[in-house]
């Protein structure tokens, strides 16, 4: 347990997250036991203005946070694909970073703190699985519905990465034949979960079918005054998300799998059929006992994860292998 300050917990002893995305760059101070100390958000810098820009802001708010107190280690979580045994990112919903080293920035920001690098759908269940909906879960996973579908792993307790960072690519699983009129994703493949369960595509899926409203909240609103259109959408993408679901059931024996994301919002609009659907498909006894959850979190979640994983044995492993192979 680290200090304790008469104002609460010591931001000496605090992890300074870093959680990067499409539409906003967001940083904090944590605590050892997962309370956020200091927060700051501000918009990602459009891409279109090249990478100069966006460093420079990435930096500037780093070094911001790290001026609030003496953080110890620094996290980044970050969307993919990742290398996190070389501190890379090149993020789909980036695109003037390819092969950004993403670890330097931050760290040299932060005046040389130690830094680990974690994708962001991973830290965000870890985030959960730490302090929030799924707290003291051993097998989880996270989904993150939004514009796109993500996916992160927590197994014995302890986000599992893969050997370069990418595990957990929960929307890019085929849910079914991947011929020509299969959806195509944004990954360049036909049939993935992203197609039929983000956010953007159960929009596209109602307007196909002919309903004319404008967003998802109006949707899911539809849905619950009992259109038939609205319904078939949600129910289309949880479909897709059970199909995904009972897979990763039956290979991880998992206890929780908590969905987060800007679509979770619509609650039990989607939540209800989803726990429906994966019912009808759990049949092996040792499957029955995983619960799904709403993430509670919120758009902190991978602030908390990050830190979280900063804290690990498995996160100082990482920073071994990078700095044997002179990558850091």
């Amino acid at each position: 347990m680290p200090a304790m300050s008469a104002g609460g917990p010591d931001r000496e002893d605090s992890i300074l997250a870093v959680d990067i995305g499409g539409t906003k760059l967001a940083a904090a101070l944590v605590s050892v036991t997962g309370t956020i100390l200091a927060f700051r958000e501000v918009p990602t810098p459009s891409s279109d203005d090249g990478p100069d820009r966006l460093t420079a802001a990435l930096a500037a708010l780093t070094a911001d946070l790290a001026a609030e107190g003496a953080p110890a280690k620094a996290a980044i979580a970050a969307a993919g694909p990742l290398d996190c045994m070389r501190g890379l990112i090149s993020p789909v919903n980036i695109p003037a970073w390819r092969d950004f080293d993403v670890v330097s920035c931050v760290s040299d920001a932060a005046g040389g703190l130690p830094t680990t690098l974690v994708g962001d759908a991973i830290a965000a269940a870890a985030g959960e699985a730490w302090t929030g909906a799924a707290a003291g879960s051993r097998a989880l996973l996270g989904i993150v519905v939004s514009t796109g579908v993500g996916g992160g792993l927590v197994l014995n307790g302890t986000p599992y990465l893969g050997p370069t960072g990418n595990a957990g690519h929960f929307g890019h699983i085929p849910v079914g034949p991947a011929g020509p009129d299969a959806p195509l994703c944004g990954c360049g493949a036909r049939g993935c979960i992203e197609a039929t369960a983000s956010g953007p595509a159960i929009l596209s899926f109602a307007h196909q079918q002919g309903w004319q409203g404008k967003d998802l909240p109006a949707l899911a609103h539809a849905a619950v005054e009992g259109s038939t259109i609205a319904l078939l959408a949600f129910d289309r993408a949880a479909e897709a998300l059970a199909i995904g679901i009972t897979a990763a059931n039956v290979l991880c024996d998992l206890d929780t799998v908590v969905v987060g994301g800007g679509v979770s919002a619509v609650g039990d609009v989607l939540l209800t059929p989803l726990r429906a659907k994966v019912a009808q498909r759990t049949k092996l006894s040792f499957t029955r006992k995983t619960r799904i959850v709403q993430a509670s979190l919120g758009r902190r979640s991978g602030l908390i994860g990050a830190a979280s994983f900063a804290l690990t044995s498995q996160a100082d492993e990482f920073a071994a292998v990078a700095a044997v192979a002179g990558t850091r």
